[in-house]
C-alpha cells in the first residue's frame, strides 16, 4: 500500500478526470452523499484553519465493476443512477474511504450546492474557539452576493493570486488599513492552502501493479472494515454495500421502490427495506454483516426483488387506503408493517382474503407496540404466521403480549397524545377521515394547531403562595398541549389571515354544525369563552373518548 499526497485543488481536478491515472470515481458500493451545506462549510474552515481532515484510501484497478461520478451541481433531489458510469476494464481509482470529503470538495470549487456557489468572507478569520467558526463560507445564489463575500473557486483556481487580492482590493469603497490586510492574508493563504500545499494524503491499493495481494473480495473487506470502525456507515449501509458490490441495478431498483412508496407522504427507508428482506427470506430481522456473505441472501434478494417490492407496496397502499394512515406524520413506527408484509410475501392468495388488518395496524401502531428494538418480536410474529400459514390477529396479539409489548388501546392511550407528537397525526388522521391529508403541494400539508391559543393561555397566572403575587403560570405546557386542546387545520387556515391566536369564541363564531361535528367541538357557546377553558377540555375529551370508542378497551384496575 503506497502513501501519495496532492493538494486540494489537483485533488478536485483528478475526480471524474480519466487523464490522471484513470480518474478518481466511486464505486457502487459506495452510500449516497449526505453532507449538509452546513458540514462543507465547516470542512472548508477547518482546512483553512490547517486541521488534519484524515487520510483517503482509494483502489487502483482494472476491473470492471459499476462505478459512478462526483456529483458536479448536487440537488435534495438528485438520483445516483443518473452518475452511473459504464463499467469497463481501463484502469482507474476508487475511493474507498473519503467520498463526503472529496465530494465536498467537489461541490465547493468545481460545482454548486441547490444552484448556490461557495463564497468566502475575506474579513472573517478572527480568533474562535476550536468548535466555532472562524473562517466564515457560505452558499450563496450569485445574484444576491455583494462584498465582502468573494467566490470561493476563483480564490483556488487563480495563476495570479496577488493580482487577484489586488483586483478584489479595489472593488471595495472604504475600506481601512487593517482590514486591506486582513483580506491579503486570507486571500494568499487560502490560495497556499487549497491550490499549492499538498494537504490530501490518500493510501493507494494497487491491484494493477500488484494483483496478487488484493483481489475484488479482499477490497470489499477493506472497504467494510475501513468503514465500520466509526459512524460514517451504519450496518445497513454495509450490507448494501455487499449487495450492490454484485447486483448491477441495485441502486437503481432501490430508488425506484423507495420513490413509489414515499411520494411525498411517506418516508420509507432503505433500513426498512433491507430489515423486511432479512424477514421474508426467514433470516431474522437484526441486521448483521454475515447474512449477507453467505452469497446466497444476496442471490435470493436479486432473484425476487420484483415478488420484495410488490409485497411492500401492497401493504403501503392498504395502509393508506384501509386504515386512513396517509402521512408519515402518523406514522410513529413502520416495523409493525414487516410481519403483514411477510404474510402478503409468503401468502398472497390467503392475503387478498384476511381480516383484521386494519384491526392490527391500528392497535399496534397507537399502542406502540413495535417501539424500540423490536427485531425478536417481528421474528416471533413471522415464526407464527409461519406455523399457522395465516394471519390470524387475534394470536398475532397473543405473541405481542407474551413479549411483553403494549397492545391495550385505553382511552388515555388517547387523551394523552400531545401536540408535536406522531400519535396526535395518527389519531387526527383517524377522527379526520374526509380531511386531505394528501396535498400535492408539501406546504399545503394540514397542521395541528391549539383550539385555546397558547398566547392566551400563557398569560392566566395564579397566586404564589409564598410572595402573594399572581405571578406563577397556571396552565403548564402539557395542559395546553393535550389533545383535547388540538384540532386539525387547513393550511390556509391556520396561514397568514387565518385563525393564529384567535379565541375560540371568535373563530367558532361563524362556523356551521358540520364544522363543529368534524373537529369534535362542543356547541355549548359558553365553553368557547377564555375563562371556561377547563370546562371546554373536559367537555371536548367525552367526545374524543365517544368517538373513538369502538377501538378502547377497558381500563383494568388493580384491585
Amino acid at each position: 500500500m503506497k502513501n501519495k499526497t496532492e493538494s486540494i485543488r489537483k485533488i478536485v481536478g483528478y475526480l471524474n478526470n480519466p487523464e490522471k491515472e484513470g480518474g478518481f470515481w466511486l464505486p457502487n458500493i459506495q452510500r449516497p452523499f449526505v453532507w449538509s451545506e452546513d458540514q462543507i462549510q465547516r470542512l472548508f474552515d477547518s482546512v483553512l484553519r490547517e486541521y488534519p481532515i484524515s487520510t483517503f484510501l482509494v483502489w487502483k484497478t482494472k476491473s470492471e465493476i459499476k462505478t459512478r461520478r462526483f456529483i458536479e451541481k448536487y440537488r435534495s433531489n438528485t438520483k445516483l443512477s443518473d452518475y452511473n458510469e459504464i463499467p469497463n476494464e481501463e484502469q482507474k481509482l476508487l475511493v474507498l474511504d473519503g467520498q463526503q470529503r472529496l465530494q465536498s470538495f467537489f461541490i465547493g470549487l468545481q460545482g454548486s450546492y441547490e444552484k448556490k456557489e461557495l463564497y468566502f468572507n475575506v474579513l472573517s478569520g478572527k480568533q474562535a474557539p476550536p468548535d466555532d467558526i472562524r473562517y466564515e463560507f457560505k452558499f450563496i445564489d450569485k445574484k444576491n452576493v455583494a462584498l465582502p463575500w468573494v467566490r470561493f473557486k476563483d480564490v483556488v483556481f487563480s495563476n495570479k493570486p496577488r493580482q487577484m487580492a489586488k483586483d478584489i482590493l479595489s472593488k471595495f469603497d472604504d475600506i481601512t488599513d487593517e482590514q486591506s490586510e486582513i483580506i491579503e492574508d486570507n486571500l494568499m493563504n487560502a490560495h497556499t492552502i487549497f491550490a499549492t500545499s499538498e494537504v490530501i494524503t490518500y493510501q493507494e491499493i494497487d491491484s494493477v501493479d500488484n494483483p496478487e495481494n488484493y483481489n475484488d473480495d479482499d477490497v470489499v473487506e477493506i472497504f467494510i472494515r475501513a468503514n465500520s470502525g466509526g459512524t460514517r456507515l451504519g450496518k445497513s449501509d454495509l450490507l448494501f454495500s455487499l449487495l450492490t458490490s454484485s447486483w448491477d441495478d441495485a441502486d437503481e431498483n432501490m430508488e425506484d421502490l423507495l420513490e413509489n412508496l414515499n411520494g411525498s407522504e411517506f418516508n420509507f427507508s432503505r433500513d426498512f427495506i433491507l430489515k423486511t428482506c432479512l424477514s421474508l427470506l426467514n433470516k431474522g430481522a437484526s441486521y448483521k454483516v454475515e447474512k449477507f456473505r453467505d452469497g446466497k441472501t444476496k442471490e435470493q434478494i436479486i432473484n425476487d426483488w420484483t415478488n420484495i417490492s410488490n409485497s411492500i407496496l401492497d401493504v403501503r397502499d392498504f395502509i393508506a387506503t384501509q386504515t386512513y394512515i396517509r402521512t408519515d406524520k402518523a406514522m410513529p413506527s413502520y416495523l409493525g408493517l414487516i410481519p403483514v408484509i411477510y404474510f402478503r410475501y409468503h401468502y398472497p392468495d390467503k392475503w387478498k382474503k384476511a381480516k383484521g388488518l386494519d384491526t392490527y395496524f391500528l392497535r399496534t401502531l397507537i399502542a406502540g407496540s413495535f417501539s424500540g428494538t423490536p427485531d425478536n418480536l417481528i421474528d416471533k410474529c413471522t415464526k407464527k404466521i409461519t406455523e399457522l400459514s395465516d394471519f390470524d390477529t387475534d394470536i398475532i396479539f397473543g405473541v405481542i403480549k407474551a413479549d411483553g409489548r403494549n397492545l391495550d388501546i385505553t382511552k388515555n392511550t388517547i387523551l394523552e397524545a400531545t401536540y408535536g407528537s406522531k400519535q396526535i397525526h395518527m389519531i387526527f388522521n383517524l377522527l379526520y377521515k374526509d380531511f386531505n391529508y394528501r396535498p400535492a403541494y408539501k406546504n399545503n400539508l394540514p397542521q395541528v394547531d391549539h383550539i385555546f391559543p397558547q398566547a392566551h393561555l400563557k398569560k392566566v397566572k395564579e397566586v404564589n403562595p409564598t410572595t402573594g403575587k399572581r405571578n406563577i403560570r397556571k396552565y403548564k405546557v402539557e395542559f395546553r398541549d393535550q389533545i383535547a386542546n388540538c384540532m386539525l387545520l387547513s393550511a390556509g387556515e391556520n396561514g397568514a389571515g387565518g385563525k393564529s391566536d384567535t379565541l375560540p369564541e371568535v373563530w367558532f363564531s361563524d362556523k356551521d354544525d358540520n364544522y363543529l361535528d368534524m373537529h369534535l367541538i362542543p356547541k355549548d357557546k359558553n365553553l368557547w369563552k377564555m375563562e371556561k377553558f377547563e370546562d371546554f377540555i373536559e367537555a371536548r375529551k367525552a367526545l374524543i373518548e365517544e368517538k373513538f370508542s369502538y377501538m378502547i378497551q377497558e381500563e383494568v384496575g388493580n384491585d
